[in-house]
């Protein structure tokens, strides 16, 4: 069987019972599924619904690959640049208090495995490495259900001529709007708190890839990740901004929970618009095109959200998953989907070599992903999702304020002594938090960020 199929040829074959196991969505965690279980020596089956992978997903635009650097030959990926400098800002309405890091040693390979990709480029050559090593990409064919025999997953419907499609083994890796995952009642729907949603941009600039080295101060393959909060960045709701640099093109972008967009007159669009006139912003985006426009819903339950992963004859990976952590520190979700996909793919293979299909055969799955970083980095930084919920106005608001103030106050030039402007900026962090007390019991709060 040819490494890639397409489902326009003019005699459309029938896969039904052909293959040991279907992937539904060539997305990161498909693609590391069907290529782990491809390398394992099962015969697999790649299902997207766009014209090609990528063509229909979105993310901000950083991807962390130490898992697939293992799984190929990440030299010839197309990344975009790589993350050379974090840039953490608050912003309040007018004003912006930001924390920029630039180490040295993220110029050197493999550059923290941290970079910025365009995912329609990314997520095709991903799932061509999975297709060299012997699964079958089939393209333009939106799965539409599962099949059950005997009480178990046993294969997918699909909107082709043939439209079943049997195997043993099922990886649902269709992403946050994971509707066929909930309609077979292998999922529950999400909460709206526990969901984001997020817009994106891909801007344009004249003279291209010299505008963007020179205003954010980079050389050759190098880029940067700049992250906002605040007011300043999505108006009282709970979430933030970003902007990535491309190799000639800027991703900028917003993310903030549903319940917030649902609440606000201002429409997701509304938001970006108003986050890139900010004062902060606008200089870094000035005289810019906008040559692509995208959004999507983003699963920020955390640990607590995450369903049951295996089911007889399936399991479930990446956002469909719920595998994002998103703490305003930690943005991640690119590479806990590619760690998913490989533990389920291992699993599966596992399950294949002893002929069992039931969930618990498929167990490992579970079992490893909570022995890797996804689960223990989720449930580590469940408590600060909980806490900056309750926290947000403080933190969202409140703060992003007094920081702005104090800064503006601790380095006024006039004929008054240092001294009283180091006071005044104190006091106004101080009345910010409820003073002392307040101070200390918020970083007793929050100490585990850095432990």
């Amino acid at each position: 069987m040819s490494p890639e199929l397409e489902s326009d040829t003019v005699a459309d074959p029938n896969y039904d019972d052909e293959f040991d196991a279907i992937v539904v969505g060539a997305g990161l965690a498909g693609s590391a599924a069907a290529l782990t279980m491809a390398n394992r020596g099962l015969d697999v089956l790649l299902i997207e619904r766009g014209s090609s992978p990528g063509a229909k997903n979105v993310f901000g635009g950083v991807l962390y690959t130490p898992t697939i650097r293992e799984l190929t030959d990440f030299d010839d990926a197309p990344v975009e640049r790589y993350v050379a400098e974090r840039r953490f800002s608050m912003l309040s309405k007018d004003d912006e208090t930001a924390v920029s890091l630039r180490p040295g040693e993220w110029h050197e390979k493999p550059h923290n495995d941290s970079y910025t990709v365009l995912r329609g480029d990314f997520d095709e050559w991903f799932a061509e490495q999975a297709a060299e090593e012997g699964a079958t990409l089939l393209n333009s064919t939106t799965v539409t259900g599962l099949i059950r025999e005997d009480g178990r997953i046993a294969g997918v419907e699909t909107d082709r001529p043939d439209g079943t499609i049997r195997a043993p083994y099922v990886v649902l890796a269709e992403g946050g709007n994971s509707l066929v995952s909930e309609g077979a009642n292998l999922k529950q729907t999400e909460t709206r708190e526990n969901v984001a949603v997020g817009v994106k941009e891909v801007l344009e600039f004249p003279q291209r890839d010299e505008v963007i080295e020179d205003r954010f101060r980079l050389t050759d393959e190098a880029g940067v990740s700049y992250h906002y909060f605040g007011e300043g960045a999505v108006g009282d709701a709970f979430g933030g901004g970003f902007i990535y640099t491309n190799e000639d093109t800027v991703s900028i972008g917003v993310a903030y929970r549903i319940e917030d967009a649902a609440a606000h007159d201002q429409s997701p669009e509304e938001t970006l618009n108003a986050f890139k006139s900010h004062p902060a912003v606008a200089p870094l985006v000035r005289n810019a095109r906008t040559v692509e426009y995208s959004a999507k819903t983003i699963p920020e339950g955390g640990a607590e959200s995450i369903p049951d992963l295996v089911h007889d004859g399936a399991a479930i990976v990446g956002d469909a998953a719920g595998l994002v952590l998103n703490n305003g520190v930690h943005l991640e979700g690119t590479n806990m989907a590619v760690e998913s996909g490989y533990h389920a793919g291992n699993a599966i293979a596992r399950a294949a070599d002893k002929g069992r299909v039931g969930a618990d055969a498929l167990q490992a799955y579970p079992e490893s992903l909570e022995e890797s970083f996804v689960v223990k980095n989720l449930e580590h930084y469940q408590w600060m999702m909980n806490a900056v919920e309750e926290d947000r106005d403080l933190l969202f608001e409140d703060l992003p304020r007094a920081f702005a103030d104090a800064g503006t106050e601790y380095f006024r030039m006039d004929r008054q002594p240092k001294e009283s402007h180091a006071k005044n900026a104190k006091s106004a962090v101080l009345s910010a938090v409820g003073g002392w007390t307040g101070a200390a019991k918020l970083a007793l709060r929050y100490r585990k960020v850095v432990t």
